[in-house]
């Protein structure tokens, strides 16, 4: 084992990690050594993450890829710094429109629950502050696997197979470029089958090539806009021009002798929080790692955090979140309090009147990243943009049309996130 350089998708085990140049932590080897080849060459861990993450979106189809949206935690090594990279529902998608759509609710799949990807901008916004390499170099490695090919792996063959069989109880023309994409034989590829995507391979090159607006404004956007306008979708090239990432302000709270960090809202971070605030007055060390007890106390501390976050949470850029008031000791004592031995439903409480893959890389500095980032429900919408090998995600899925709801649906509003 090279314990300069580690990398690992086990790296999340019970095992300490001694690294003295850097390490490198993802859900598949090849992107993790990716991530090492760009510390080798003296890259940062943003830049190891970079291209970690971009191999992920040709490696894992099935869970991330280039229209869906991520997030990220660096340590600089004195600050930490959050970035949120999730984009939002188009200018003119609004509930009454939804409505005359037929549908209640957001939908699954097609073009209504598409919002802006918000992924691309991310990387882009992350290189720029922290990277070293030249982007080119750091997207080289995922641009290779993309023409070239790489194996696929079982678990990514087996989730590949149920998408495609999905695939094809769709239809319609937003569907179209699909399955000539993700299963150009007619089937998804097995495992250990090579899988080219040379219109992945594309839109990455001209991404290196003129930078991450390309994919905002320039012919990729283009590309986005007028297959949307071609079959009924409402993002728009305006939509793609406006986004954004946000530098934000990580939410922190204490579990034991740790301060833990998450990303605040439109995510579910502060569910974490929330479930480890409830935790942290509670004995969970005299119950044995893995047993009945143990779990049925972090469920529980779990249903309370979410039915908080589901009834509180949204895009605070159209509402105040309440990050205080729910990570208030006393609120979480109180919420505590409502865990009894056997399981039960439960709801929100009340808060006081008047408040899909992840990879982690550091390197010999002290930068570390900690990143996530996803489609959605596997491929996400199931529209694929012809010739680009763009699958779009499908985090509009996450609105509700509850009137008055922190999460209702808005034009330009981002959703809950689940990453």
């Amino acid at each position: 084992m090279d314990l300069d350089l580690l990398s690992s998708p086990y790296a999340a085990r019970r095992v300490p990690l001694v690294a003295g140049n850097g390490v490198v932590a993802t859900s598949h080897p090849l992107a993790s050594q990716a991530g090492l080849a760009m510390l080798r060459a003296g890259g940062s861990a943003v830049d190891a993450a970079l291209a970690a993450a971009a191999c992920l979106t040709v490696l894992e189809p099935t869970s991330n890829g280039l229209g869906g949206d991520g997030f990220a935690l660096i340590w600089d090594g004195s600050q930490l710094h959050g970035i949120n990279g999730s984009g939002r529902a188009p200018a003119t998608l609004n509930v009454e429109l939804l409505a005359r759509a037929g549908h209640g609710d957001m939908p699954t799949y097609g073009w209504l629950p598409v919002t802006v990807p918000g992924v691309v901008q991310l990387w882009g916004d992350m290189h720029e502050r922290f990277g070293k390499l030249p982007l080119t170099q750091v997207l080289a490695p995922a641009m290779s696997y993309a023409e070239e090919g790489a194996p696929v792996a079982a678990m990514v063959s087996r989730y590949w197979d149920l998408a495609v069989a999905a695939a094809k109880m769709r239809h319609g023309a937003e569907f179209s470029a699909f399955l000539p994409t993700y299963a150009p034989g007619g089937r998804a590829p097995r495992c250990g089958e090579r899988f080219r995507s040379p219109g992945h391979a594309r839109t990455l090159r001209l991404i290196a090539q003129e930078g991450v607006r390309a994919f905002y404004e320039g012919a990729i956007a283009d590309a986005i806009a007028t297959f949307s306008r071609a079959t009924g979708g409402l993002l728009t090239a305006d939509d793609l021009a406006a986004h954004q990432s946000e530098w934000v302000e990580p939410i922190t709270t204490r579990y034991g002798d740790y301060t833990v960090a998450e990303i605040p809202p439109n995510g579910q971070g502060v569910a974490a929080l929330i479930s480890l605030g409830i935790l942290d007055g509670l004995d969970l060390a005299s119950h044995p790692r893995d047993s009945v007890a143990s779990y049925h106390l972090q469920v529980e501390a779990m249903k309370l955090a979410f039915a908080d976050t589901f009834a509180y949470v949204g895009d605070p850029a159209y509402a105040q979140m309440p990050m205080a008031a729910l990570l208030d000791r006393e609120r979480l004592a109180e919420r505590r309090s409502l865990i009894r031995p056997d399981a039960q439903q439960i709801g929100p409480g009340e808060l006081p009147k008047g408040g899909t893959v992840y990879l982690c890389t550091a390197d010999r500095d002290g930068l570390m990243v900690s990143m996530i980032q996803s489609n959605y429900m596997g491929f996400g919408s199931g529209i694929v943009v012809p010739d680009w090998g763009i699958s779009l995600h499908n985090r509009g899925y996450g609105f509700v049309t509850t009137p008055g709801h922190p999460n209702q649906l808005l034009p330009g509003k981002r959703p809950f996130h689940t990453i």
